[in-house]
């Protein structure tokens, strides 16, 4: 098994998996939605309550087994490889609509750099989204077929750094605006009355999963080609401080532009390609800003996707015993097929399921109800069924720190999962009890019943998977 060449490429690495959409346009959108600063204190604490020490617990059994999901889950017990695999089509999933808001921002670039005027309604109201997925689908599964070293680690070492330092540029630009104040206070300013109503904390949870990458086998995956010297509490924090400063530093250059231009904070996922280009076109030196904008989402998006493939190429290359190149080409050729057909529900086609577009209707199912059962299951499988003493060999010992963090893993974290996800399914059956489903990329009712089904689907795919390969 390939491993990392160094401490700090595994950190890239991890942060290049972690900061995506979900720090730069979803983090700013779900904020404008559910009252600004007062956002912040539930995600700080989902962020470093929650999502951290879920982490530490995936990084660790990632290391401690030195396999991929997969083989990691059955060596806990042979019949759990089946939820191996079924955190492998979530991510694969995941990644397909994933890569059709990839392309969206690799479009927007292309369009900044060339001078091109294009409103969202008419760029998907054409079928120039499809072309653009499915280049970045090309792109992504290149980068998986190059190898950890060769590939991944090369993109990271680049993107990341100029990623963040972008980030950093137009946050020192945004100073200049005469919004800064007011975008300001609102990021940072706290309307408490809000705290009292549980949407807020639900938003935050869900927030804090997606955008850390936590419980999808991205940290497991990417923690089995971690040098067994490094620490992992310390790699942990350091990746969760930098993904939590980049979405505030993308707060703080999104909102000056909006209060800037008087526009809605609470606009949500239209803010980043319908109302901020047009605000970038009466900025000073606007098409340099929007090219650096589009950029960092772009780069940002692309080193998500590449880590969600991986974690679906590394199971199917150990358990197919096939190549990497020719496990990446496979998949990524299944994954182009796949990204078709979200691609194709922002565009000139408009396909959709259950009334609404396919790609909303993935994000509800896969990428949000998906991704809190399997980050469920990996809290309970290595808590419940595996000796803690794995946990503990590979943090340091039985410190009280390490004991604080396994409990959370083991009881509070599962239970506010099992919560959220009754929460989503309540949601949509229009109870009042729970009318909320944490923000997604396009907040909106839950599919009950064709959500449902295709969970059932999944797991039953996932099942067959596992039996094949045992014959």
């Amino acid at each position: 098994m390939e491993r990392w060449s160094s401490h700090l490429a595994f950190i890239l690495a991890a942060i290049g998996a972690a900061v995506g959409l979900g720090n730069i346009w979803r983090f700013s959108a779900v904020l404008g939605q559910n009252g600004g600063g007062a956002y912040l204190i539930p995600y700080f604490i989902a962020v470093f309550v929650f999502a951290l020490p879920l982490m530490v617990l995936e990084i660790g059994v990632g290391r401690r087994f030195r396999g991929t999901v997969v083989s990691t889950f059955a060596a806990i017990r042979p019949s759990f490889g089946t939820i191996g695999w079924l955190i492998c089509i979530v991510s694969f999933l995941i990644t397909a609509y994933y890569l059709v808001i990839t392309g969206w921002t690799f479009a927007y670039l292309t369009f900044s750099v060339t001078g091109a005027e294009v409103s969202f309604d008419a760029f998907t109201g054409s079928y120039t989204p499809v072309l653009f997925a499915l280049a970045c689908a090309l792109i992504t599964g290149t980068i998986v077929a190059a190898g950890v070293r060769a590939g991944i680690e090369r993109m990271v070492v680049v993107l990341v750094p100029l990623s963040i330092g972008i980030l950093v540029i137009m946050a020192l630009y945004s100073t200049t605006l005469s919004g800064f104040s007011a975008g300001v206070s609102y990021l940072f300013t706290p309307d408490l009355s809000v705290l009292a109503k549980p949407g807020i904390w639900l938003a935050a949870f869900g927030q804090a999963l997606f955008s850390l990458s936590v419980g999808e086998g991205i940290m497991l995956t990417y923690g089995a080609y971690m040098a067994q010297d490094q620490d992992i509490r310390k790699a942990a924090l350091v990746i969760t401080v930098a993904d939590t400063s980049v979405a505030l530093l993308a707060g703080l250059v999104i909102f000056p532009v909006v209060f800037t231009y008087g526009l809605s904070p609470t606009a949500g996922a239209e803010l980043a390609f319908t109302t901020l280009p047009v605000a970038f076109a009466g900025l000073p030196f606007g098409r340099y800003i929007a090219i650096a904008f589009f950029s960092l989402l772009f780069f940002a998006a692309i080193t998500t996707t590449v880590a969600c493939l991986e974690v679906c190429v590394a199971a199917v290359s150990e358990a197919a015993v096939w190549t990497r190149k020719k496990t990446a080409t496979i998949l990524t050729a299944i994954l182009l097929a796949v990204t078709l057909l979200p691609a194709l529900s922002y565009s000139a086609l408009n396909l959709t399921v259950a009334g609404e577009p396919v790609l909303d209707f993935m994000d509800r199912t896969a990428g949000t109800l998906g991704l809190h059962i399997t980050a469920i299951l990996l809290a309970v499988v290595f808590t419940a069924y595996a000796p803690r003493e794995i946990f503990y060999a590979e943090t340091g010992g039985p410190t009280l720190l390490n004991r604080a963090i396994f409990i959370l893993c083991k009881y509070l974290i599962p239970t506010v999962l099992v919560i959220t996800v009754a929460t989503e399914i309540l949601g949509g059956l229009h109870l009042k009890i729970a009318a909320y489903l944490p923000g997604t990329f396009f907040p909106g009712d839950f599919p009950v019943v064709e959500g449902l089904a295709l969970v059932v689907l999944l797991i039953l795919l996932a099942w067959g998977i596992a039996t094949r390969l045992k014959r």
